[in-house]
């Protein structure tokens, strides 16, 4: 694929952290709904310089209940399972997959009045994080992948939606802009991205 670059030119500054995975600024990455290995299947995300932050790379196309968020170099940086014996689907993330509680959970939200498209968020599941327990949703629409991430309290901490280009044509279904606000952990948001790709049958 050609280099591409998001909707909104980011900010490089960051703020020190474990992993380095936060910014004082909102940043804005493009997903390729794809795969750059040749007959797998996964997700490919660019920064706005167009380079590969993260990717997907899931070799047997069979097996989509476990899946790993890599860096650019193939080090894992969180697992994601899912739990087969439930209807209602639940995800489990490991940023360590070795751990043994995960790091939080994504599950279809059983509220009688919720839309197809709402899941829970649980994080701070796992003891050795510094995180307390905190309900998360999501919502939005399946059928145009475009969902929004709250914090709790109506807080936005992610918009995902279809990437347009500068005449505001949308570039493919395939084709994402995910916009990450400050002090947000982003390879939360990535897996949260490739739950929902799991989710929707996108990858």
């Amino acid at each position: 694929m050609a280099k591409i670059h998001p909707c909104v030119p980011s900010s490089s500054s960051s703020c020190s952290t474990q992993r380095e995975t936060y910014t004082i600024w909102m940043k804005t990455y493009t997903i390729w709904m794809k795969s750059l290995v040749l007959n797998s299947n996964g997700y490919t995300v660019y920064d706005s310089n167009g380079e590969v932050v993260f990717r997907i790379d899931n070799y047997d196309s069979k097996c989509r209940s476990e899946v790993y968020l890599m860096d650019l170099r193939g080090n894992v940086v969180c697992t994601i399972l899912r739990k087969k014996l439930l209807r209602s689907g639940l995800w489990d993330c490991y940023n360590d997959k070795d751990s043994c509680k995960p790091w939080f959970k994504v599950g279809k939200s059983l509220g009688f009045f919720n839309h197809d498209s709402v899941y829970d968020v649980l994080i701070g599941t796992n003891e050795a994080q510094s995180i307390s327990s905190t309900n998360h949703r999501i919502e939005g629409s399946i059928q145009d992948f475009e969902f929004k991430i709250d914090g709790g309290e109506g807080k936005i901490m992610a918009v995902i939606q279809r990437k347009l280009s500068f005449s505001s044509v949308a570039l493919g279904e395939d084709v994402l802009c995910v916009t990450i606000e400050p002090h947000v952990d982003h390879i939360f948001v990535m897996a949260l991205v490739a739950i929902l790709g799991l989710i929707c049958h996108k990858m």
